[in-house]
C-alpha cells in the first residue's frame, strides 16, 4: 500500500477512511489523547502546535504522528541533545481493538477504551489510563502512571514515577521502581492474580478484596508493615519484617518488596459492611 503523507505546521483535523490497526504518537510536551470508537474510520485533531511540523503518515494500517527527529528507542535519550521549545495537542480516536504506542517527552498522555494492546513510554509526563482490555505497558522515567478499570496484564516501569492503580480487574500486576509509590486497589472478581512488586524506597499500599485468594510474601528491609489480614504473619521485630501467610485457596500470587519503604495490606469492604471496616485492623511492625 503505498504510503500517505501530511506535514502539520499548524491546529488541524484529519480524517482516515483507510483501516486503522496500529497507532503510533510521539511528541514532546502538551497532551495526548487516544480514544477507543466502534466506529471504522480514524480521526485526528491537533489542537495546539508550537515548534517544527508533526509528520502524519498512514501505511499498511498503521497511523503515525510524530517529529520526524523524535524516534522509539531513542526518547529517553532525547532531551540531552535537544533543547529547543515544542509543545503539541493530539487528540486522536481510532478502532478499539487497535493498537497503540504513545511516547512522550514532558507530555501527559490519556488512552481509553482501547482493546487492542497499549505501549507507553515517557519521560516526565504523567500518563492516565482507563478502560482498557489489552496488556498494558509503561516505562517512564519520573512520569506516574494511573490506571482505572484496566483488565488486562499491566506492566509499569519507572526510576521515580508513582503507580496508582483504581478498580484493578486485570489478573496480572508487575510493577518496578527506584523511588516511586505503588497504591493497588484491586478488585478481580474471584479470579486468581499474579502481583510482583519491587521498589527501592517507595511505599507500597494494596487493598485486596474479601474474601481474598492468594498466596502473599511481602518483605522490607528497614520500612513497616501493616495488615488488615488476620491469616497473615507479620514477622521480624529488627531489621527485616515480611507478611507472610494463605488467604483462601491460595491460588492466586501476591509479592512485595522494598527496600526501605513501608508496606500496607488493606482489605476491601464487603458490601454489607461499613468503608472504616477496609482499615488496617492486625499487627503493625
Amino acid at each position: 500500500m503505498p504510503v500517505s503523507t501530511w506535514a502539520v505546521a499548524e491546529p488541524q483535523k484529519l480524517t482516515f477512511d483507510e483501516p486503522v490497526t496500529t497507532l503510533q504518537v510521539r511528541v514532546v510536551n502538551g497532551t495526548v489523547n487516544v480514544v477507543g470508537s466502534e466506529e471504522t474510520a480514524a480521526r485526528l485533531e491537533i489542537s495546539a502546535l508550537e515548534g517544527p511540523p508533526l509528520v502524519v503518515t498512514q501505511q499498511d494500517g498503521t497511523l503515525t504522528v510524530a517529529y520526524e527527529d523524535l524516534h522509539w528507542k531513542s526518547l529517553h535519550k532525547w532531551l540531552e541533545d535537544k533543547g529547543w521549545r515544542r509543545r503539541a495537542v493530539v487528540s486522536v480516536v481510532v478502532p478499539a481493538d487497535c493498537a497503540v504506542e504513545v511516547g512522550a517527552v514532558g507530555a501527559e498522555a490519556v488512552v481509553s477504551g482501547i482493546r487492542g494492546r497499549t505501549d507507553v513510554r515517557g519521560v516526565s509526563g504523567d500518563t492516565s489510563v482507563s478502560g482498557l482490555t489489552g496488556k498494558v505497558t509503561a516505562e517512564t522515567v519520573s512520569g506516574n502512571l494511573e490506571a482505572q478499570d484496566v483488565t488486562g496484564d499491566l506492566r509499569f516501569q519507572s526510576v521515580s514515577g508513582d503507580l496508582t492503580v483504581v478498580d484493578g480487574a486485570g489478573t496480572s500486576v508487575r510493577a518496578e521502581s527506584v523511588s516511586g509509590g505503588m497504591i493497588l486497589d484491586l478488585d478481580p472478581s474471584g479470579r486468581p492474580t499474579d502481583i510482583r512488586l519491587t521498589t527501592v524506597s517507595g511505599e507500597i499500599a494494596i487493598r485486596l478484596p474479601h474474601p481474598a485468594d492468594a498466596t502473599v510474601e511481602a518483605n522490607t528491609a528497614s520500612g513497616t508493615l501493616s495488615s488488615a489480614f488476620e491469616d497473615l504473619r507479620v514477622s521480624g521485630q529488627w531489621g527485616a519484617k515480611k507478611i507472610t501467610g494463605t488467604l483462601g485457596a491460595g491460588t492466586g500470587t501476591l509479592r512485595a518488596m522494598t527496600a526501605s519503604g513501608s508496606i500496607a495490606l488493606l482489605r476491601r469492604p464487603q458490601a454489607e459492611e461499613e468503608p472504616h471496616d477496609a482499615e488496617p485492623t492486625g499487627k503493625v511492625l
